[in-house]
């Protein structure tokens, strides 16, 4: 069995504090503070929609509306991998091309879409 740490024992991400102030992730990553709150904000609305849905679900709702409200969800988490995806694309591989590592950079996309997008 996996054992996890509890959320309360975890560290926190690194916060940017001023609306423009880089954040940085794993790989010295620095991602535009702006466009990080944007993405977290959507995410938490998604969290929001999800709870609703679940909700409906527990209250015997029509089924019908319980999959157009899973479609609003699915759509907003495409909207929300495209502006991770355009971040991505400004910043981080931006960055490693100026840096010169931009291979690995484009590895780890590529094996990152290669999880996200439906293969056929």
């Amino acid at each position: 069995m996996k054992q996890t740490t509890p959320t309360s024992e975890r560290s926190p991400l690194p916060a940017a504090t001023e609306p423009d102030t880089p954040a940085t992730h794993g790989r010295h990553h620095v991602h535009n503070a702006a466009a990080q709150r944007q993405i977290v904000n959507r995410l938490s609305r998604i969290e929001g929609h999800i709870r609703g849905i679940k909700t409906m679900v527990s209250n015997d709702q029509h089924c019908p509306e319980v999959l157009i409200q899973i479609a609003a969800v699915r759509g907003a988490l495409d909207r929300v991998a495209r502006l991770i995806l355009d971040e991505h694309l400004t910043e981080c591989i931006g960055r490693a091309a100026r840096e010169g590592n931009i291979e690995a950079e484009i590895d780890d996309l590529k094996a990152a879409l290669d999880r996200f997008l439906p293969r056929k």
